[in-house]
């Protein structure tokens, strides 16, 4: 009888070092903000796991999510991942086509099913019986009706398989809809973001492998670990927008000191994710960093919230009168702007829900 193909021998097979694979449970406990001892952990449970099965649903999307993850900067990362999981069926990555590639995501449902986790990228159009994106002359929604049955656990990955993303927005023509709006009865994470962060997708795949379930999610099916703050909360300008400094347009001198972008339509207080910690490109910049405000691209209807350029609607606050007396009290001025900061941070939130 054969032994079952664990990860640590696939990655033996691959020359990983054990040096490197400590170094890349590390580097995955560090981003979801597990304790040191936990990258142990982590190396045991994934050395004697299984590779996981993955199917990966492309559907009404723009491949911007395969691409986040496929382009990463990181190529060790990256590596690591396709050697973690058995990709068992991607549309864009796979090499058969075809009847072949449907045949492929058959197999791979039976042989493990109630096993396999099912990522899913792109919205679902339900309009005029979902003609408006097939797939070997399968509607979106049968395939992911059908798919689900046999999953784990499902991972929306991308705004759209999120909460509908740019398909959905008005006017809405093709119907389209979240994966949560159709499967009801499975474990579904969303990773949002237009596109999401590769080490993000990585980091949450590392944690179902490593702890069989999903990490803890917030009130809208993000992993908590994340997405608990905003991008305005990590944001390096943050101090700016303290002290009440704004770049009023690109090119002014505000913008050249590197001053907050909340008047130039920067989305950053209302948006939670992790661009502003764990960045792109390796880690090298983010939007913000890059002098373009935050589109707000991880939240549900962004793209119905108005320009990209206009202010968020509520004032700002006036932070001087209360740092003014902070200051005469003996007060740290910092703590103080933040308090009031992290307030109206707040009301705008509550705001922008209603």
């Amino acid at each position: 009888m054969n032994e079952p193909d664990t990860l640590g021998a696939s990655l033996t097979r691959s020359g990983v070092s054990r040096r490197s694979f400590l170094k890349f449970c590390t580097a995955m406990a560090s981003l979801m903000a597990l304790p040191p001892s936990a990258a142990y952990a982590m190396a045991d449970a994934l050395n004697r796991a299984q590779r996981q099965s993955v199917i990966w649903l492309s559907f009404q999307e723009c491949t911007g999510c395969v691409e986040s993850l496929t382009r990463s900067f990181d190529p060790t990362l990256e590596q690591m991942i396709f050697e973690m999981i058995s990709l068992d069926y991607q549309e864009t990555l796979q090499a058969a086509s075809g009847e072949a590639a449907e045949l492929a995501r058959k197999q791979a449902m039976k042989s493990s099913y109630g096993k396999y986790v099912l990522i899913v990228d792109g919205s679902i159009p339900t309009k005029d019986g979902g003609v408006y994106s097939t797939i070997a002359g399968i509607s979106n929604y049968d395939m992911l009706v059908e798919t689900a049955k046999g999953a784990a656990a499902i991972v929306a990955v991308g705004t759209c398989s999120a909460y509908g993303g740019i398909p959905h927005a008005n006017p809405n023509p093709t119907g389209a809809v979240a994966v949560s709006d159709i499967i009801k009865d499975k474990p579904i994470m969303n990773v949002p973001g237009c596109p999401p962060i590769p080490s993000v997708i990585a980091g949450v795949l590392a944690y179902f492998v490593t702890y069989g379930k999903l990490p803890e999610l917030d009130h809208i099916g993000r992993p908590k670990v994340f997405f608990a703050d905003t991008i305005h909360d990590r944001c390096y300008r943050r101090p700016f927008y303290d002290q009440g400094k704004f770049a009023k347009t690109f090119d002014d001198e505000g913008a050249r000191n590197g001053w907050c972008l909340y008047e130039l339509g920067c989305k950053g207080p209302t948006t939670y994710n992790a661009c502003a910690t764990i960045k792109w490109n390796g880690g090298i910049s983010f939007p913000i960093e890059s002098g373009h405000g935050c589109l707000g691209c991880s939240e549900p209807n962004f793209w119905d919230k108005g320009s990209f350029y206009q202010p968020l609607p509520t004032p700002l606050a006036d932070n001087a009168p209360v740092i003014a007396a902070a200051t005469l009290g003996g007060i740290a001025v910092g703590t103080v702007a933040a308090v009031v900061s992290r307030k109206h941070q707040a009301d705008i939130s509550t705001k922008e829900e209603k």
